[in-house]
């Protein structure tokens, strides 16, 4: 049982290492401040999320992984909703979308926004 544990907690932490390295990668190689916030919010927060639950297991205590677990659901709970508030205000004060943006979907201007639509089908 111990052995299946501790495969268990190995393949938790390298698939939040892996989860980690891509949102850092994202963070590093992503045009514009909309797309990193979205690769550090997803990709953060799950190995974030996956590293914490290894430490829980790992710890063999019920207190210790009570509080990994509730790190995990407060961090899930948080880091998407913090990152899609921080991408709402940047557009408000008018911070540019990378070259390569198609739409703008919270432009003020909604007929553009379909005709730009209507221009990509």
């Amino acid at each position: 049982m111990e052995l299946a544990l501790a495969i268990f907690i190995s393949v938790l932490i390298l698939a939040g290492s892996l989860f980690s390295v891509i949102a850092a990668i994202g963070i590093n190689r992503l045009p514009d401040l909309y797309t990193r916030m979205h690769a550090a919010s997803k990709a953060g927060t799950v190995g974030s999320g996956l590293l914490l639950l290894a430490v829980g297991l790992h710890s063999g205590e019920l207190t210790v992984f009570a509080r990994a677990l509730a790190g995990f659901f407060f961090f899930i709970l948080t880091a998407p909703v913090s990152a899609h508030l921080l991408a709402k205000a940047s557009h408000r004060v008018g911070y540019p979308l990378a070259a390569a943006t198609v739409l703008d979907e919270m432009s003020n201007d909604e007929a553009k926004a379909k005709n730009a639509m209507v221009n990509k089908t």
